[in-house]
């Protein structure tokens, strides 16, 4: 399978979920247009109490949808928004990719990977044992956080469904995700 978008959300609150909508804009160095997250300083409420002037390395919050089929096989309800991912994927790793790796999404858009989302208690204020279900273990008993990838908006332009994702790898070497 071709990596592909498979819905599209946005939010102009600060809301555990999103919306899924028809398309979205990307606008450059800023993020989603009309989403609670836009902007060239954090929007995380945790982050902008803990320093309001960091860049902003949230832009775009994407999740690949087998999560969501490992989550709903596991008897939670997830779909396509509910956990505040602003493009839901298929066919592609997002997890296995390189810190700077870039997505070319559609026509025009290009999202470039800054780390990982880290997981925080609004996963279980949604439903409980979420958190849990979205973390693991690497092999060598390190942390694995699975809740999706972060992301800048390097090229804005429009993203819907059925939009197909190109991946650009960084020069080498590689360097892992790590959370933001």
């Amino acid at each position: 399978m071709h990596p592909i978008v498979t819905a599209v959300a946005r939010s102009a609150a600060h809301s555990f979920s999103k919306p899924v909508v028809p398309a979205i804009w990307l606008l450059e160095g800023l993020g989603v247009e009309g989403d609670a997250h836009l902007g060239v300083t954090v929007k995380h409420r945790s982050r902008v109490k803990a320093d309001p002037t960091q860049p902003n390395l949230r832009q775009v919050h994407l999740i690949q949808g087998e999560l969501h089929d490992e989550l709903q096989l596991a008897g939670f309800n997830v779909a396509e928004g509910t956990m505040g991912e602003n493009i839901t994927t298929r066919g592609i790793d997002l997890l296995g990719l390189p810190r700077g790796a870039r997505l070319h999404i559609g026509a025009a858009a290009v999202v470039e990977i800054t780390g990982l989302r880290n997981p925080c208690a609004q996963l279980d204020n949604y439903q409980k044992g979420l958190t849990a279900a979205v973390l693991g273990r690497h092999p060598d008993g390190s942390l694995m956080r699975r809740a999706g990838v972060m992301g800048i908006v390097i090229e804005g332009g429009e993203v819907r469904a059925g939009d197909s994702i190109r991946i650009a790898l960084p020069a080498l070497p590689h360097l892992p995700l790590e959370r933001v």
